[in-house]
């Protein structure tokens, strides 16, 4: 059994540190996952034109295409903790592969908006499966020294697979970008073969000698594992004795402020626009007057320095203090793209819309990228108990992705019937973030993940 949940080579990747190279390679693999999602959300704003033009499809049809993904990522979402805790956190990745390589091949081939949608859905279905298992798995193997960092490792590729759509998407037309996109999800299929199951996910399954294996291997040969193996186990065992193994289990009163935390968290972050804009950037710019290539480019080349920075925030400051400070950023960029389609209705302002308008987007996607996205995904791997975080992490990440449908779909028509009404009402979302997380989100930082769910759930 061990020789089937370990890469064969034994300690070929280990170091006499925490942090060893496992857990580095680890994160790598993950993380080409979140470069595969970034390519699916950034795809649809650069290549709207092309494939409108091609296809003959109107803007209620690409409107369908683009919040669609929504939809299958509510689908994925919605299994995505049942597969992982069936079959474990790496196979379910591999499953994901699977739906975004089939999802590109059907765009790259497609002939009418019906393969296009089909393609669109399944590549949904990856990305919901995608936000659950990621960071979960990320959070499950890391020390909690670096467990920020790692988990917002997977915000920045997600940005930066958005920022490569948007820049080759001024170069490419849309069936090569396709191409392109389906890159990171075959290097992540083989590189899953070379990384070790989650620790945690073995001891729910009873697997104890295949703990202490996985945890030597990604702490290294030289590392004393018995205290954290211990921990672990004692965890698992203490939770097993507690009611939830049946679905509804999660909505017992003792699991109520992690539950709170966790959909809040998601149903604020996409009221706020983050996939709407991300999605149809390029409609925004043009309605404003701005030069599309030009600001798309200067979108997507901003965001990477500001996510990077995000990776260091997240363990030296705290969870909290970045996700407000951020959050009143996103605000202030909902507020200035407002305030700049507003000022578009008056004659004597129109040459202060469109930079009122690109300002707010790179305001907005400079803060969060820098902090919202991260924090946010850090702080849903963290708070759910191991006995409920199949059921409620993806209940969590379904409240994500039905709130992103709803947003995604509607914005176009919104956006057509009033351009600064949409912004302003992403700014009072946005703004809700702050005191939400000011009065109940608890600080995770520098905490064992047995720590914060114990705390939580003693709580209530």
């Amino acid at each position: 059994m061990e020789e089937q949940l370990l890469p064969t080579e034994e300690n070929k990747f280990s170091v006499g540190t925490s942090c060893s190279t496992t857990v580095v390679l680890s994160t790598c693999v993950v993380v080409c996952g979140s470069l595969a999602y970034g390519f699916a959300i950034g795809y649809s704003s650069p290549s709207q034109s092309g494939i409108m033009a091609d296809l003959g499809l109107s803007i209620a049809d690409y409107s369908a295409f683009g919040a669609i993904l929504t939809l299958g990522g509510t689908i994925g979402a919605l299994v995505s903790g049942t597969i992982a805790d069936m079959v474990g956190r790496r196979i379910t990745m591999w499953i994901m592969d699977l739906c975004f390589i089939l999802g590109w091949l059907s765009i790259i081939f497609a002939t009418s908006a019906w393969w296009l949608d089909v393609g669109r859905f399944l590549m949904g279905i990856g990305a919901g499966v995608f936000l659950y298992v990621a960071p979960i798995y990320i959070a499950e193997i890391s020390p909690q020294s670096i467990r920020g960092a790692c988990t917002a490792a997977i915000t920045f590729m997600a940005y930066f697979g958005i920022s490569v759509m948007f820049l080759i998407g001024n170069i490419l037309t849309w069936r090569p970008l396709a191409i392109v996109g389906i890159i990171p999800s075959l290097v992540q299929l083989l590189g899953i073969f070379f990384i070790p199951e989650s620790p945690r996910w073995l001891a729910t399954i009873g697997l104890d000698k295949e703990v202490e294996a996985s945890l030597k291997y990604l702490r290294g040969k030289n590392v004393d594992i018995s205290s954290e193996a211990a921990e672990i186990k004692d965890n698992v065992e203490s939770l097993q004795k507690l009611s939830g193994s049946r679905y509804l289990d999660m909505f017992n009163r003792k699991y109520a402020h992690s539950l709170i935390v966790g959909f809040g968290v998601v149903i604020l972050l996409q009221s706020g626009g983050t996939d709407a804009i991300a999605s149809f950037a390029s409609s925004i710019f043009k309605k404003a007057g701005s030069s599309v290539s030009f600001a798309t480019a200067t979108m997507g080349l901003i965001q990477l320095p500001f996510a990077a920075t995000g990776i260091l925030l997240l363990d030296a400051t705290g969870r909290r203090p970045v996700l407000m400070v951020a959050s009143a950023g996103t605000c202030l960029g909902n507020f200035l793209v407002g305030v700049g389609f507003l000022c578009k209705d008056y004659d004597q302002m129109k040459q202060l819309s469109a930079t009122l308008v690109v300002t707010g987007i790179l305001v907005f996607s400079i803060f969060y990228s820098m902090g919202v996205g991260g924090a946010a995904m850090t702080i849903i791997s963290e708070i759910f108990p191991m006995n409920i975080k199949g059921s409620a992490g993806s209940l969590a990440i379904v409240c994500n992705w039905f709130t992103s449908w709803i947003v995604t779909y509607a914005f176009n028509f919104l956006f057509e019937r009033s351009p600064s009404g949409v912004f302003f009402i992403f700014t009072i979302f946005s703004g809700l973030m702050i005191p939400f997380v000011a009065k109940i989100v608890p600080e995770t930082k520098g905490r064992t993940l047995e720590e914060i769910q114990a705390s939580m759930t003693l709580l209530n």
